[in-house]
């Protein structure tokens, strides 16, 4: 696998229960087969196959499935600066936009033939990463050109005239937006589903429901996964802060309880991890 990009092709899998999770890098995923639920953010998309979404990775995302279907798909991880430089020789910046601006999206289009060249391309970039006989160099070459292929199709597609006009979200996937959102805003305080119940003037036994339905996720999950996540934020930006500071200012009961969620859900210490990715970023300087 070259290191500057993780490529998977028609990738199959049936039900299982799919953790959320973030990421450095942004993520092109073409949908192909199957039926899935993809929360991304405070945003629930049901897909059908020829959907991309676009992420920039660090938002919460997390595909629910039903138990017996298939779930076929592809995807693109690269990071940003691995193609920025060409696109700024270029003057061809702008092809990141989508990511860096919008941040995360559902593009899906009635032009199917581009649908099919963005698979094509994706297919023939894994097989690149598995040639045999070519060099780490010349992979990272013809991966970078055929990146550029795709987000220059990407760009067209993405472009409000080039797309279906989205139907109106029924309301129990409004429901479970609006509890997403919520939590989001106040992940740092203390949140019930009696908190949520009550702000959104919905029933406690619906909005567990509900939620679970939608996303996958029970409640307490989501308000943790999304303390951890931004938990893991401020330990990049924040190097000065201690564990004490940043477990109240991301809502955990205490910086003990911070330090063993932490531990079990990442597999190293929150000081390891900063440490980490500190490293990483003094390495591309």
């Amino acid at each position: 696998m070259n290191s500057q990009f993780l490529i998977s092709y028609r990738l199959e899998g049936q039900y299982q229960e799919f953790k959320a999770h973030s990421h450095q890098e942004y993520e092109i995923y073409l949908f192909h087969k199957g039926t899935c639920r993809y929360l991304i953010s405070n945003q629930i998309y049901d897909l059908s196959p020829g959907d991309i979404l676009i992420m920039d990775g660090l938002a919460l995302h997390k595909p629910n499935l039903p138990k017996d279907s298939e779930y076929v798909r592809s995807h693109i991880h690269f990071s940003p600066t691995t193609i920025r430089p060409i696109l700024d020789v270029m003057g061809a910046t702008n092809l990141l936009d989508i990511f860096d601006h919008i941040h995360h999206c559902l593009i899906r289009s009635e032009h199917e033939q581009d649908i099919k060249q963005v698979e094509q391309i994706i297919k023939q970039m894994n097989e690149i990463i598995n040639h045999a006989t070519l060099s780490t160099l010349e992979k990272e070459w013809e991966l970078k050109t055929l990146l550029i292929q795709v987000l220059i199709i990407i760009n067209r597609l993405s472009q409000p005239s080039s797309q279906k006009t989205s139907k109106a979200k029924f309301s129990k996937m409004q429901h479970a937006e609006n509890i997403a959102t919520y939590i989001q805003k106040n992940y740092h305080n203390k949140i019930s589903i009696d908190s949520i119940s009550a702000e959104l003037n919905i029933s406690k036994s619906y909005v567990s429901r509900v939620f679970k339905e939608m996303t996958g996720y029970t409640i307490m999950e989501y308000v943790m996964a999304t303390r951890l996540q931004q938990v893991k934020f401020l330990l990049e930006i924040e190097e000065d802060k201690t564990l004490q500071q940043l477990s109240d200012e991301c809502g955990f009961e205490s910086a003990s309880h911070f330090s063993r969620f932490f531990k079990e859900h990442v597999g190293i210490t929150a000081k390891e991890y900063q440490r980490r990715r500190l490293e990483i970023y003094k390495r591309s300087e």
